[in-house]
């Protein structure tokens, strides 16, 4: 038996994280068939597991191996129970035909520059009023604005969601995984009132709408949708060549809900406050609180809560010094949100940004921090800079195949920009927020301070507009799924034979 096999089975640890990795590959393998009709074979397969399983219970090795290929096949089911029956009690089973429905704003609602969108939890269909369940998504247009719990009476032509033919970007997956299989076009709405939904995310979007309002009272455009998208990572009401340039200059998680922006900007704001003379517990506990807060005010959608579930793993990891515990903990979210939703682990690529990003954070930014830490150990001003630089690049390397997989584009100057632009983004949420409080006290003191964040808001626009208006910022390079493996593999590789060196059991 190899030692590897050996050590997993005797450690129960390792031996429970493997059966996580088993069902996290068990919900990928499956995600890629769709298929509902396979849910009664994999049943069976099921039963025959647990058949063998009862056989060689007493046997180790073979009862390790068979509970391994259970969770695979637990992971699979977990994928295929959530495809819904499309059968008359649902609303997609009437796509293509046009139809009246009511039901109620489930999600905060999209308002773009031109445009709103809203996922309706439909409720029932046709008059007399006949009961199905489902979701569908609305494209209207921007007044009047409905809000969340709204209830809507809507005439429309139901139609299933479709790809687009010029981009690699799968909309009906990406609506899939929010449970919508339907698009409600040309929509005719009235509303019937607001007296669906949760209270507490009611009170959460209300005290999001009171922020808003004030923001736009504070900041011109597009300073005011910069901060939004830094704050609470709204960027709908940047303009769209704005948008290009953030991406082509590797700098678009900072107006992004992401584990990447919340996770570095946790980092870089931990560094700042241990190097102005806070001490490591009291900069831990006031990060915990600016992620819980973070969350409120932004709404707690999944993925806001993913992006402060990953921040608070690489806290976590960073205060504890405990790099094994933050890797289990790492693989112990996967599942969690698996079970939530098992969508998200193929189609949405800012779960896959997310960990990835952690995993660049946890593991490769201590490498790189301490080889360059040795080298300037001499000059301690110099620390806060090397810390941004190196957990940048330790989120752009861990992330860097999966993009250039996922969009094809590689930003050469993303290095460099972040540098420039990433130590400020800590200062801009810290006196954003501020001058948010002090307004609402006195408006004129805020507005003072708020000037002073519209200098740093400015500069971060000037500098982000500059390098991505280059033709050389960024080049098309789009790699098939074969070498973004065989990449991860050989970084994986990279990370074991340096943490190897010092204890082999550091990452698990």
């Amino acid at each position: 038996m190899p030692e590897w096999l050996q050590k997993t089975v005797n450690s129960k640890s390792k031996t429970f994280l493997t059966f996580c990795f088993c069902f996290i590959l068990g919900t990928g393998l499956f995600s890629f068939l769709q298929d509902q009709g396979l849910l009664f074979y994999t049943y069976i397969s099921l039963f025959l597991i647990l058949f063998f399983l009862i056989i060689f219970w007493n046997h180790r090795i073979k009862r390790f191996l068979v509970l391994g290929l259970l969770f695979f096949i637990l992971g699979g089911i977990r994928f295929l129970i959530s495809i819904p029956n499309h059968d008359s009690s649902r609303i997609e089973y009437y796509n293509g035909n046009k139809i009246s429905l009511q039901g109620w704003v489930s999600q905060e609602p999209s308002i773009g520059v031109s445009d709103a969108r809203y996922i309706i939890n439909v409720t029932c269909k046709g008059e007399p009023c006949e009961k199905v369940g489902g979701k569908v998504i609305i494209k209207t247009r921007l007044y009047p604005q409905y809000q969340y719990g709204e209830e809507l009476d809507i005439s429309c032509s139901l139609q299933e969601p479709e790809n687009f033919i010029d981009s690699n970007f799968n909309y009906k997956n990406y609506l899939a995984k929010q449970g919508v299989w339907s698009v409600c076009a040309n929509p005719k709405i009235n509303s019937l009132g607001v007296n669906e939904g949760n209270s507490l995310f009611k009170t959460m979007f209300l005290v999001k709408s009171y922020i808003q309002n004030q923001m736009v009272r504070l900041w011109p455009e597009p300073a005011n949708s910069l901060l939004a998208g830094i704050l609470y990572g709204n960027r709908s009401g940047l303009p769209k060549e704005m948008v290009d340039n953030f991406t082509r200059t590797g700098v678009s998680h900072i107006v992004a809900v992401s584990g990447y922006n919340v996770s570095i900007i946790v980092l870089v704001l931990n560094g700042l406050l241990i190097y102005i003379g806070l001490s490591r517990r009291q900069s831990f506990w006031f990060l915990s609180l600016f992620i819980l807060a973070f969350v409120f005010f932004s709404g707690a959608s999944a993925s806001v809560v993913r992006a402060g579930v990953m921040a608070a793993i690489v806290l976590v990891a960073q205060y504890i010094g405990r790099l094994s515990a933050a890797g289990r903990t790492l693989v112990y979210a996967a599942v969690i949100m698996l079970l939530f939703n098992p969508y998200v682990l193929i189609w949405d690529a800012g779960f896959q940004l997310s960990f990835l990003s952690t995993f660049g954070l946890v593991y490769l930014s201590p490498i790189f921090e301490k080889a360059i830490f040795n080298k300037i150990k001499n000059f301690p001003g110099l620390m806060p800079l090397v810390e941004v630089l190196t957990t940048t690049i330790s989120a752009i390397i861990a992330t860097l195949p999966l993009i250039l997989f996922q969009f094809g584009r590689l930003s050469i100057v993303a290095p460099l920009v972040n540098v420039l632009v990433l130590w400020l983004v800590p200062w801009l949420m810290l006196f954003g927020f501020i001058a948010l409080i002090i307004s609402w006290v006195f408006f004129p003191l805020g507005q003072v301070v708020a000037w002073v964040v519209g200098l740093g808001l400015n500069y971060v626009i000037i500098i982000v507009d500059w390098f991505g208006r280059k033709s050389w910022s960024a080049v098309d390079i789009h790699i098939p799924v074969w070498l973004m493996a065989v990449v991860y593999l050989l970084l994986i590789l990279f990370v074991i034979k340096n943490y190897a060196k010092k204890d082999q059991s550091a990452l698990i």
